[in-house]
């Protein structure tokens, strides 16, 4: 009985381990095109103003060009300069164009790809329950549940009413094979206490996330590729643990929905690279 102990044990801790690394590596993944998105949103402004400025060179040139041929014949030769200066600021405005259309058709594509996410998942999970958001935060789409509807009490179990929505989740996912979803569990500041494998809050929010995902994948069809589990214990709150209903609402699991948008991140970063 000890070794069976023993064994549950290390593989408890094994899948925690896995879990956080894989969850490290996916939030510096986040902060990494996080930052290259706002870099690209600097370069954006930067070339709209220059493109500002051309555009009000050129209209001054054509009024230069206009009072010379007006005000004097002799000095017609004088415009072909004009005329020169004329053309390359038009030649560089048409690339500030190119440049400024690149990166903004960049952009688009993501604000795409994310408000389709959360069309898709409205539309599909269709829920009015204060219980569950869908929200939009640093670029990444999830969806967040409250405790009360996944588990009781103390437990990783997850319930049958938690299922019926977790089933509206699995078809959003399996509709769409290029998506990745970290399941993140959080608990509140009150240490856990029982037997078993599980010592603290954080081996309490990892393995909801881990029963969360064993229901996606062995029950609703969901590739076990596609998810990735995380605990957050108690260290991300979304207010201050001081009364019975902040802690509530701190109970809760979050399912991020990541698209796998590389093109979208390498064609913000060939642009860069080309305005280098």
């Amino acid at each position: 009985m000890k070794k069976v102990v023993i064994a549950l044990s290390v593989l408890a801790l094994l899948t925690s381990c896995v879990s956080k690394k894989k969850y490290a590596a996916l939030e510096a993944k986040n902060k990494e095109t996080q930052d290259l998105l706002n870099t690209a949103t600097v370069k954006l402004n930067s070339c709209l103003e220059e493109k500002a400025g051309l555009t009000a060179r050129v209209e001054g040139l054509k009024e230069q060009n206009q009072g010379l041929i007006s005000h004097s014949k002799d000095l017609t030769m004088l415009t072909a300069k004009g005329a020169e200066n004329l053309e390359k600021s038009l030649e560089s405005l048409k690339e500030k164009d190119l440049k400024i259309s690149r990166l903004q058709d960049a952009l688009t594509r993501k604000d795409s790809v994310t408000l389709a996410v959360v069309t898709s998942l409205k539309s599909v999970v269709g829920l009015n329950d204060p219980d569950i958001e869908i929200n939009v935060e640093k670029g990444v789409v999830y969806i967040s549940i409250s405790d009360k509807m996944l588990f009781k009490t103390g437990s990783y179990n997850v319930t049958d009413k938690a299922k019926s929505v977790l089933a509206k989740v699995a078809k959003v996912v399996n509709d769409k094979p290029d998506f990745e979803c970290m399941v993140e569990g959080h608990t509140d500041n009150v240490p856990y206490i029982g037997n078993g494998v599980l010592l603290d809050n954080w081996d309490l929010s990892v393995k909801r996330s881990t029963s969360i995902i064993r229901v996606l994948t062995n029950e609703l069809g969901v590739k076990p590729e596609q998810l990735v589990a995380a605990g957050r214990s108690s260290y991300v709150p979304l207010v201050p643990n001081t009364s019975a209903e902040n802690r509530a609402k701190n109970r809760r699991t979050r399912i991020l929905v990541l698209p796998k948008i590389d093109q979208f991140y390498d064609m913000v970063e060939k642009e860069m690279k080309k305005q280098k």
